[in-house]
């Protein structure tokens, strides 16, 4: 991102004005630390400072924030999951992870950058519709995909036997694990995430302090993890619902993100202080970048949770499919037991001859034969 320097008053540059002589070393420094701040400071305190240009082409290509914060967490966890895919593959090729499982991790790393590390970024403190567009990325985008790609699954498989005893399966059948992963209480938390992040003086301070800003996209990222799991997730759950319950859960889901843009679309004023004192000579009035805002939540969150439900519908179907295969070789095995056990009773039977006598060894003794008394 750039940092603007406004160029240095008249005073400086006044005729007989002292000047100070820089010390040893500090126009050498100079750019080293400018360089530092760019990568380490967030950006989004630097774009509180001044309202950012308007974006042009150049901008949107050039406009990627390079912080460790973000960059570095989402490095390593790619580094991770692909090591440990490949030494599941390697332990067992007849079972191997499913490559789409690969893609799916990395396309939620990549929607995470897409919206903590690009332009999005960069215009997300001075547009709140661009700032919605990142809320649609982490929740909607992002989690469902990290969720698809079964990271507690590849946990297990390639943790040892002693870590799975120890440490793994004791988390996930803690009580805590337990209670978050109810259906229920995961539906409520992302649904008072949404709204109370919203509605509350938390949005906008979020806006003016980094920290805050940083809380809230993990708040809204963890909690849309923990909707996702039980609708769409492979990794074991302690509460797993049925494809029924899965169409139930995103249909009464749906409405939260349809009545808060259809809230946030029709409010008369603009909802936030720091968007409304913004001195913008660019783009939308505040009030039409509110309703824009809305109108992105509305519609992006209704076609997410559409095509959460189309995919549901059709993994049902797909389930049932399978299930009726299985049960169509199951009567086949019992119709051919019952065909061959009434085979073996329809064979003729052979008749069971009389034993002939049997003869008496040596000759046989005749009256004339047989000694005198």
């Amino acid at each position: 991102m750039r940092i603007c320097v406004r160029p240095s008053g008249s005073r400086d540059n006044a005729p007989g004005a002292h000047r100070e002589t820089p010390r040893l070393g500090s126009r050498r420094l100079a750019p080293l630390a400018a360089g530092a701040a760019v990568l380490l400071l967030p950006a989004a305190v630097v774009a509180h400072g001044q309202v950012p240009v308007e974006p042009t082409p150049a901008i949107l290509i050039e406009g990627w924030s390079f912080l460790v914060d973000v960059w570095l967490p989402v490095i390593l966890m790619a580094l991770v999951y692909w090591q440990a895919r490949s030494m599941v593959n390697r332990r067992h090729p007849a079972n191997p992870v499913p490559r789409w499982r690969l893609w799916s991790w990395l396309a939620g790393l990549g929607a995470i950058i897409l919206a903590l590390a690009s332009p999005i970024e960069f215009y997300d403190t001075t547009l709140f519709s661009v700032h919605m567009v990142q809320h649609l990325l982490l929740s909607f985008v992002a989690a469902p995909l990290l969720v698809l790609a079964a990271p507690i699954t590849l946990l297990l498989r390639v943790a040892s036997p002693v870590a799975r005893r120890r440490w793994i399966l004791p988390v996930l059948n803690s009580r805590v694990v337990g209670v978050i992963a109810q259906p229920i209480v995961a539906w409520a938390l992302f649904a008072a995430v949404m709204w109370f992040t919203h509605f509350s003086p938390l949005f906008d301070a979020a806006l003016e302090d980094f920290t805050l800003h940083r809380l809230e996209h993990a708040l809204f990222l963890v909690s849309a993890l923990l909707f996702w799991w039980p609708v769409i997730g492979a990794d074991p759950s302690p509460h797993r619902i049925g494809y029924g319950g899965r169409i139930l859960y995103l249909a009464v889901g749906m409405p939260l993100s349809s009545f808060l843009g259809l809230v946030i679309f029709s409010a008369p004023t603009v909802l936030y202080p720091h968007y409304a004192t913004l001195e913008r000579s660019w783009g939308p009035t505040p009030l039409q970048d509110q309703q824009w805002a809305g109108g992105i939540m509305w519609a992006g969150g209704d076609a997410a949770f559409v095509v959460a439900l189309l995919l549901t519908v059709a993994a049902w179907m797909r389930h049932e499919e399978r299930k009726a295969v299985r049960e169509d070789k199951r009567l086949a095995r019992q119709r051919a037991a019952r065909q061959a056990v009434a085979s073996s009773a329809a064979l003729p039977r052979q008749p069971v001859t009389s034993v002939p006598p049997v003869a008496a060894v040596g000759p046989a003794v005749t009256a004339e034969e047989s000694p005198p008394a």
